[in-house]
């Protein structure tokens, strides 16, 4: 999880949204990369997103059952849905998203019946500081708009 606050932290540098996300397979990182959708002009450019088609392109698969993901919020319905798709084994995230969020909050996407694949599912992890980086984020987001 620290990774994923690293790039989560290059995210906010580069005036993205502060998520990160790293993907994991026996104990080896295949991806890691923090959200781009200002840089690349394209609103599915999340961390999570990019993280997953650098690993299927790694790995020449687009199916990722033997992989970990490590993100700082809790993923979007978007990110869930590429999640379930990719079959991905374990998801661990840091800070809950009560607005946006899709598998603790809102939708909760893998617990619906139309959810093909879900995966193991661990929050919570670095919650504090993957929330203070949000916190802090939009704050200087405010203070300067």
């Amino acid at each position: 999880m620290d990774l994923a606050l690293e790039e989560a932290e290059k995210a906010a540098a580069r005036g993205e949204v502060p998520v990160g996300a790293v993907l994991v397979r026996d104990g080896k990182v295949l991806a890691k990369d923090g959200n781009r959708t200002l840089e690349l002009n394209d609103p599915t450019a999340h961390a999570e997103v990019l993280v997953i088609r650098a690993a299927c392109n790694t790995l020449a698969s687009q199916r990722l059952p033997e992989c970990d993901l490590y993100v700082t919020l809790e993923p979007c319905p978007m990110c869930a849905g590429a999640i379930s798709f990719a079959r991905i084994r374990r998801l661990y995230y840091g800070a809950g998203d009560t607005k946006g969020g899709a598998v603790e909050n809102g939708t909760r996407f893998f617990c619906q019946p139309t959810c093909h694949h879900a995966p193991e599912v661990y929050s919570g992890f670095q919650e504090q500081a993957s929330a203070e980086l949000l916190k802090s984020f939009f704050q200087k987001k405010r203070q300067r708009d």
